[in-house]
């Protein structure tokens, strides 16, 4: 039995919720069950100097957690004045799935950036930003389209990120926090509804796991995402 009562491949609850922040040009609160994120995407007439004169667009993104998403406080890295190794990966991650899916030269020469705000953590926050920053930048390039800023609607695909894991032996979708401390194995897979695979991160905790025990988390994770592509979909109308 898993330690929330869910079935091993069933997601935690969630919900997207459009037009949380007020001034931001996209904007989302992303919720999967005990885990929270704030997805803005602001807007931006350039892009950084490695690319002007390319006739492409960026999107790039900003990840951090409050002191207290978690169980006990954690120091602002702006206090500390440097960013943490995984926090510099994670927003990393989140940038590379959002431009998998975008047509960067329809963007002309600007920029997006997604920050990615963790409100209360319980397991999966790459995870829930990058499925909730799809929404916020969609929501961007629709109110860039209606202003007659971009011609075209850039974003050529969808995407989404679930975790999945071995815990107690056992293959299983979505871990919160009491899972993915404990867990075998786990492993984040960020994909597309076509498909396509952008990216996948997996890990042997406390013992190593085969190509069997990886073909489930793979189908647990595509399962998953198709529910996720729903819920965004929904959020987007």
């Amino acid at each position: 039995m898993r330690p929330s009562g869910r079935n091993f491949n069933e997601l935690r609850t969630i919900s997207i919720e459009t037009g949380f922040s007020h001034h931001a040009e996209g904007s989302a609160l992303i919720r999967m069950g005990g885990t929270e994120v704030l997805c803005t995407a602001s807007v931006e007439g350039k892009v950084p100097g490695f690319m002007r004169g390319q006739g492409e667009g960026w999107v790039t993104a900003e990840y951090g957690m409050l002191p207290r998403a978690t169980h006990t406080r954690g120091d602002r890295e702006a206090a500390r004045g440097k960013q943490s190794g995984r926090t510099q990966e994670i927003q990393r991650l989140i940038g590379r799935s959002l431009r998998a899916v975008v047509d960067r030269k329809a963007m002309g020469e600007i920029s997006i950036t997604l920050d990615c705000d963790v409100l209360n953590a319980d397991g999966g926050t790459r995870c829930a930003s990058i499925t909730g920053a799809y929404v916020a930048m969609a929501l961007a390039f629709r109110k860039l389209q209606a202003t007659n800023v971009l011609k075209s609607y850039p974003i050529i695909g969808q995407v989404a990120a679930v975790s999945c894991g071995i815990f107690q032996g056992k293959p299983v979708l979505d871990l919160d926090y009491n899972e993915d401390s404990s867990a075998d194995a786990d492993a984040n897979f960020i994909l597309t509804q076509g498909g396509g695979i952008v990216e996948i991160q997996a890990t042997a905790e406390k013992s190593t796991f085969d190509d069997a025990a990886f073909a489930a988390l793979l189908g647990l994770a595509r399962a998953g995402t198709e529910q996720l592509f729903a819920a965004q979909k929904a959020a987007l109308g």
